[in-house]
């Protein structure tokens, strides 16, 4: 996480990971602004270029070569990044709701989200047709359509429904990749029919006759057939119909016409045009609500209106970025008048292009070169990120603040220590009354009163079973922070096949504006409690302080048979080793924080984190566990140590056997470690015949620190294939046996490691 000693004044909220948002992630990364947090939310943590699609389809470019990868860009813009949807706003309380967490505050809001299909208006649409957006969908199940025409021998019909430039470049851009992909497999392709719908008589409609007449051309020399006038009544399974009658079977629909806009605009109250798309004039600001604005293709530009073209979406991020900073100084927002003639380059598919600028026209392989050119150009702005400047000094941007607010940054200059550094109390309940902690019988005082400490009930037959965990903020959502937070504590409590009974939490919110530290409280505590009441834990109290970094912790209760809890120690030879988690956490981490992870690494690895140990504990106590351990700081050698010492065993580790996180071994391989990993490498003197097993690409992992890592137990071999299928069953999909427990032997080293 990026850390600053500057108090949050403004919170800048952009929803969506379009081609203008992206410019605007760049150019504050490249002069942030003191006093105000930025934060992206966006359903897709790879968001891809327009402009590389055909490109993608036809098998000229990988998949990062034709995608923005938000996760490093939100980094280095010093953006909380929030992996969501949003689903709706309450514009009146400047609030943003999400399809999996809490609301969101904003002071501003800015929306780049792109349009959607317009399959309402057409019936059986929206069950039979792939639309071409949202894009990251469409390569979904554009992958999915390629291995379908691969398994299947019969012949099948492509239909493409709209013959604007998206349409013409994704009709050729298909054929071009399942005809080859076929020749690949030693068939002809011949079986593949392509058929073009287009609503009027003529193709690409807003380009000049030379560049019209050059893609029927090539639509004509590829065997395209191409369907005017064919305005599609309904779908259905099997096929298309028109307005006038005519029938069309189709084994694949594709639609690449009558964009849309999500219904949550409207509703929200949001001024929109006739097709739902924000209503906006010349400064790209909402014409009913001046706190909103938008760009790219969710935008309707009332004064200029324009075609959806992502060139329109990239040529609108700058002036949308200088508004934005504008209308945070309070200053009025200066229009954008965009050009009245575009430069269009469109690509037939097999690395030959088409340019169209009013009346000018070229064609050629030089062409696309040129295009290719300008498409890594603008990809290498984004992925090709500078090394991120050091913190200044706190300062706050000259207009930023208004005289109250810069009365109360000046008295946190002198907040106190101690108890003085506390939340305010009437912070503290505000936030307390949105949480609503899990309701345990055998708490008789708890969070909802107003005594000093909580009072539990201690069955007779049970014995207590503490823990405590408290770490820096790993990630800049503190929602997530929480859950993560939450689960990292519970894991020792289920490690030791403990009931989960209480929790007490120790949180640390940066300096700020009181609403701002609400806020931020109000989200972690929300996701935590959350995860503590899967877990079936009531939150009965805590303590809150003030401070640099974002910070949180618990000190959990939990109830044990005192015949039936599980140890370190217990291990027997003969037993086998189960992992429940991939490794990886350490690493994966410490390259977000240089900017050197992806986006999708750090979703899987947050994924891992997020699955609670609960039932995989429960699933390894009915298999018969004589040890269990949860992997985290130590890492899976120290914590393995651990457990060879409390048994005196000795074990078998089988390095390919382990599980890793997409992205772990390449970042190892880089170089990049945890800042705890020297400490953890001490324990290599564990590991017999060093030497070669250090060699290992994979060897550095075995010391990476986890946070809400797996579990690591022993069971008797005839109850491990049973227990491994259970695990897997219940989602532990990476759980898997990587040792083997063997009697103690004259080696020092406790440690053999397979490879």
């Amino acid at each position: 996480m990026q850390h600053s000693q500057t108090p949050v004044v403004k919170d800048l909220v952009l929803v969506g990971g379009g081609h203008s948002h992206v410019t605007v992630l760049k150019r504050f990364g490249m002069k942030p602004m003191p006093g105000v947090r930025l934060t992206l939310i966006c359903r897709d943590v790879h968001t891809p270029y327009s402009g590389m699609l055909p490109g993608l389809i036809a098998g000229h470019y990988g998949y990062d070569d034709a995608h923005i990868d938000l996760g490093p860009l939100s980094r280095f813009a010093g953006a909380r990044f929030y992996h969501d949807e949003v689903i709706g706003l309450d514009l009146t309380n400047r609030r943003i709701r999400c399809r999996h967490r809490p609301d969101i505050s904003y002071d501003l809001l800015s929306i780049n989200i792109g349009s959607t299909p317009g399959l309402a208006s057409v019936p059986g649409a929206d069950k039979f047709v792939v639309p071409v957006k949202p894009i990251n969908n469409f390569v979904q199940r554009w992958e999915q359509l390629a291995a379908r025409v691969m398994e299947t021998q019969a012949a099948m019909r492509i239909g493409v429904v709209g013959a604007g430039a998206g349409g013409v470049e994704l009709t050729l851009a298909v054929q071009y990749r399942l005809q080859a992909l076929l020749r690949e497999a030693g068939r002809t392709g011949s079986e593949l029919e392509f058929h073009l719908f287009s609503a009027s008589d003529m193709i690409l409609p807003t380009h000049n006759r030379l560049v019209q007449r050059k893609f029927m051309q090539v639509l004509n020399q590829r065997g395209v057939q191409m369907h005017a006038n064919f305005r599609v009544a309904a779908v259905h399974e099997d096929g298309i119909c028109s307005t006038d009658g005519q029938v069309f079977a189709l084994g694949e629909t594709l639609w690449v016409t009558d964009a849309s806009a999500p219904a949550w605009l409207a509703e929200s109250g949001l001024s929109v045009d006739e097709q739902g798309f924000i209503a906006v004039n010349d400064a790209l600001q909402s014409v009913s609500h001046p706190d909103v604005f938008a760009a790219g293709d969710i935008a309707a530009v009332l004064n200029h209106p324009r075609e959806k073209s992502g060139v329109f979406a990239v040529r609108q991020g700058r002036p949308l970025e200088a508004n934005l900073r504008r209308v945070l100084l309070d200053q009025a927002p200066r229009p954008f008048h965009p050009q009245a003639k575009w430069l269009a380059l469109i690509s037939t598919g097999d690395q030959y292009a088409v340019a169209s600028r009013g009346k000018f026209y070229l064609a050629g392989r030089a062409v696309w070169a040129w295009k290719d050119w300008i498409d890594r150009r603008f990809m290498r702005k984004y992925n090709e990120l500078p090394e991120m400047a050091e913190e200044e000094a706190p300062e706050i941007a000259q207009g930023l603040a208004g005289e109250q607010v810069l009365k109360e940054i000046s008295a946190m200059a002198m907040r106190c220590g101690g108890c003085g550094a506390k939340v305010g109390s009437t912070v503290l309940h505000r936030v307390l009354d949105r949480v609503q902690p899990h309701e345990r019988d055998d708490v008789l005082v708890g969070l909802k009163h107003p005594d000093d400490s909580a009072v539990v009930h201690v069955p007779s037959e049970k014995v207590m079973v503490h823990t405590v965990d408290f770490f820096r903020a790993i990630v800049d959502d503190p929602y997530l922070f929480g859950k993560i937070a939450a689960n990292h504590s519970l894991g020792d409590i289920f490690a030791m096949g403990a009931e989960a009974q209480t929790a007490l939490a120790i949180a640390t919110v940066p300096y700020g504006l009181e609403s701002k530290v609400e806020d931020v409280l109000a989200q972690m505590l929300l996701g935590a409690e959350e995860v503590l009441h899967d877990a079936g834990a009531a939150l009965v109290g805590g303590h809150s302080s003030e401070g640099v970094e974002l910070s949180l912790g618990f000190a959990i209760n939990g109830l044990a048979d005192p015949q039936d809890y599980l140890r370190k120690g217990g291990m027997k030879p003969g037993d086998r080793l189960i992992l429940t988690k991939p490794l990886g956490t350490g690493t994966l981490f410490a390259a977000d924080m240089r900017l050197h992870a992806k986006g999708r690494w750090i979703v899987g690895a947050l994924a891992a984190m997020l699955q609670s140990n609960r039932e995989a504990a429960e699933c390894l106590r009915r298999y018969h566990a004589t040890a269990c351990t949860d992997v985290t700081g130590f890492g899976l050698l120290g914590h393995l140590v651990e457990m060879t010492k409390a048994s005196d065993v000795d074990a078998e580790l089988y390095l390919s056997q382990i599980p890793f996180l997409d992205g772990a071994q390449e970042t190892v391989q880089a170089g990049i470690f945890s800042s705890l990993q020297p400490q953890n490498i001490r324990l290599r003197r564990a590991v017999r015949d060093l030497d070669r097993v250090a060699a290992a690409p994979a060897y550095p992992l075995l010391f990476d620190p986890q946070t809400a890592g797996g579990l690591l137990a022993s069971l008797p071999a005839e109850d491990v294939d049973d227990c491994l299928a259970e695990l897997k069953a219940l989602g532990y999909q990476e759980a898997a046996v990587i040792g083997t427990i063997q009697a103690p032997s004259t080696h020092v080293e406790p440690i053999a490691v397979i490879l």
